[in-house]
């Protein structure tokens, strides 16, 4: 960990960086697909770095509170609100999403009911367990970093014939989401940075596609700031070779195949479909949901499906523009004036890994007000 933060390793990463990036046609522009790693670029300092060094960093789809749409958020809501006796349990940041019908925060609970924050999906059903007579909701969100933890849990909930235990589900694959956005055609990406905890889960084959179809390079990378530059040369390198590809530059932790136990568990328990993103719409064989035989968890039956509708956002946020990397949260009128971290008009200025929280809290907007 020390020598991926040294500062002279550091300098000499940004220096081959600068040396590769002046070979290529035009100043090139790499799309870091996790919001950890928006997260760790601007943090370390190295977004305006790398600038300088001639390549343009622009954040993706990566975090997946931001990329479920209102539909399901309402649908959260009106669970709480509309279900007397009932604990809906949920990941922090989920709670503060706002919507047309405000937050999970904001929402007044029906009688008997309340909003539990947790830290994993193992918590709700603990709550379950130690009341059998009152329902247990898990929203549960995430790609597929959390989605085999969610799966665990419901099969043991399945397994124990837990009754009155069900998830809400919010589940995203990656890949799609990639696909999608190269469709799209919006934004000329040259290389991408892929997310590392994801990779230690489904490996590097699911980003194949993007190198043998698109020709554009990609490399899985770390965390550290080492971590990070290594990914970025290796990509600059591949233009310059025209040798697409993805590379590991996260060995040290996990392996091209990923976790083939963890990728079988998720398959076991559940399916995917055509889902909706906020900003990309609907994407196909993007989502997870349970298959047939454990539809029984499925919170949407009980209290509600949020249905096939991304929801509308509130007036004027631009946080699916965000996600798609057509703007910067800079971007947005609504950036750094109307909506704050402590009023946010959008799920990017919610999240540990928006974003337009990011920006504001380490990039220009942010400095020009300490």
């Amino acid at each position: 960990m020390k020598e991926l933060r040294d500062p002279a390793a550091i300098r000499k990463l940004l220096g081959d960086i600068e040396e590769r990036a002046k070979r290529l046609a035009r100043a090139p522009r790499l799309m870091e697909v996790c919001g950890t790693h928006t997260m760790a670029l601007f943090k370390h300092g190295l977004t305006p770095l790398l600038a300088e060094a001639g390549v343009e960093m622009v954040s993706g789809p990566g975090c997946p509170v931001c990329i479920t749409p209102n539909a399901i958020h309402e649908a959260a809501i009106a669970a709480l609100t509309g279900t007397e006796g009932l604990t809906l349990a949920a990941f922090g940041d989920m709670t503060r999403v706002p919507t047309r019908k405000g937050s999970l925060q904001t929402a007044v609970p029906a009688r008997g009911s309340r909003l539990r924050l947790v830290y994993s999906p193992e918590e709700a059903l603990d709550e379950a367990r130690r009341d059998p007579a009152r329902d247990v909701v898990f929203f549960g969100a995430g790609f597929e970093t959390t989605i085999p933890a969610i799966a665990y849990t419901a099969k043991q909930a399945a397994d124990e014939g837990l009754k009155n235990f069900s998830v809400l589900p919010a589940l995203w694959l990656v890949p799609p989401a990639l696909k999608a956005v190269l469709d799209a055609g919006e934004i000329a990406v040259d290389g991408f940075i892929y997310p590392g905890h994801v990779s230690a889960i489904i490996g590097a084959a699911p980003y194949e596609f993007v190198a043998r179809d698109y020709g554009i390079p990609g490399a899985i990378a770390g965390f550290e700031p080492g971590d990070i530059l290594l990914a970025v040369r290796s990509v600059l390198d591949q233009a310059a070779e025209g040798r697409p590809e993805v590379a590991l530059e996260y060995a040290r932790a996990i392996s091209r195949e990923g976790n083939a136990v963890a990728r079988k568990l998720m398959d076991d328990v559940l399916e995917p479909f055509d889902a909706v993103w906020r900003g990309l719409g609907k994407i196909p064989k993007s989502g997870l949901r349970f298959r047939p035989e454990y539809a029984g968890l499925d919170a949407g039956r009980r209290f509600g499906a949020p249905g096939d509708e991304a929801g509308l956002d509130l007036a004027g946020c631009r946080c699916g523009d965000v996600l798609r990397g057509v703007i910067r949260p800079e971007g947005c009128k609504l950036f750094g004036k109307a909506c704050l971290p402590d009023s946010p008009l959008g799920p990017c200025m919610v999240s540990y890994e928006g974003s337009c929280l990011i920006h504001f809290k380490y990039g220009p907007v942010r400095r020009a007000r300490t």
